[in-house]
């Protein structure tokens, strides 16, 4: 987690150290996603080449090979400590591979300027990384003003992302973190990590604070959203249910490796071990 959101922003990478998913509802709504044979076939955003990561002898992950296509939403699934977030945060840089490489947007990460692959790239964490003392708009606004927009187009692009979030921006825009519910504060969240529009979108565990209600709002508003919008998303959790409602596939890990990776249909039935695991953990 980023302790600190404005050394992401200004780059000092800070230190490393719930439905029955076989129900028919569930295959209607996924019915028209590509197999796992037919996302061999398409554009990728991120790649993934035999990638590890090893600190102080232990293997964080290990032998990592996949892509994120291009415009889905990849629900990274698995155990505490099983190497999620870890491979979300090696995605910008805010961890090393020690070895293999990760291609992002056909450039490896080591290519990029870390300034710049941030910038670039949304990033929403479980308790949003807020600026408690920037109202609203500024902490919406940050990226934008680092990358020189004209403040008419970042104010402009503020009240639009406000819109799209669902806060009136006559109403919240010059409020403050502090005067937000948790629910309104994700949603600050996510809109900072559009504001500058960019193709991939990262999101570690963002709603997992919240209470269920509020959880379960946001996740059905989210996958509206991420529809609609078409971003690559990224999206760590543990929690079957949310990956079932949001992924247009599911990446297991399981001990640093990545263990299964198919469409929600395709992991439903998928024979697994630790699919079934979580499969069951949810039937009644």
């Amino acid at each position: 987690m980023v302790s600190d959101p404005f050394k992401y922003f200004m780059n000092q990478t800070p230190n490393q150290s719930e439905q029955n998913p076989t129900d028919s509802a569930l295959s209607t709504q996924h019915s028209a996603l590509p197999s796992r044979t037919q996302h061999s076939s398409l554009p990728s955003a991120i790649q993934f080449r035999n990638v590890a990561l090893k600190i102080n002898q232990k293997d964080l992950v290990s032998g990592l090979n996949f892509d994120v296509i291009r415009g889905e939403t990849l629900v990274l699934l698995g155990r505490s400590g099983s190497g999620k977030t870890t491979t979300l945060k090696l995605i910008n840089r805010l961890l090393e591979p020690t070895g293999g490489e990760i291609l992002v947007e056909s450039k490896t990460t080591s290519e990029w300027d870390p300034i710049e692959l941030r910038r670039d790239i949304g990033y929403v964490i479980q308790d949003t990384g807020l600026f408690p003392h920037f109202t609203v708009e500024r902490n919406i606004a940050v990226v934008p003003r680092l990358k020189g927009w004209p403040e008419d187009k970042t104010n402009e692009r503020v009240r639009e992302l406000l819109n799209l979030v669902g806060l009136n921006p006559d109403v919240f825009a010059k409020r403050y973190p502090r005067e937000l519910s948790g629910g309104q504060r994700q949603r600050v969240g996510v809109a900072r990590a559009l504001a500058a529009d960019p193709p991939i979108v990262l999101m570690d565990e963002p709603f997992g604070a919240l209470d269920p209600l509020t959880r379960a709002g946001l996740q059905r508003e989210f996958a509206d959203l991420s529809r609609r919008l078409g971003k690559t998303i990224v999206f760590v959790t543990h929690d079957i249910r949310e990956a079932y409602t949001l992924a247009s596939r599911i990446g297991l890990f399981k001990d640093g490796h990545l263990v299964e990776l198919a469409t929600p249909d395709e992991f439903a039935a998928s024979t697994d071990p630790e699919a079934k695991a979580f499969n069951d953990s949810i039937k009644s």
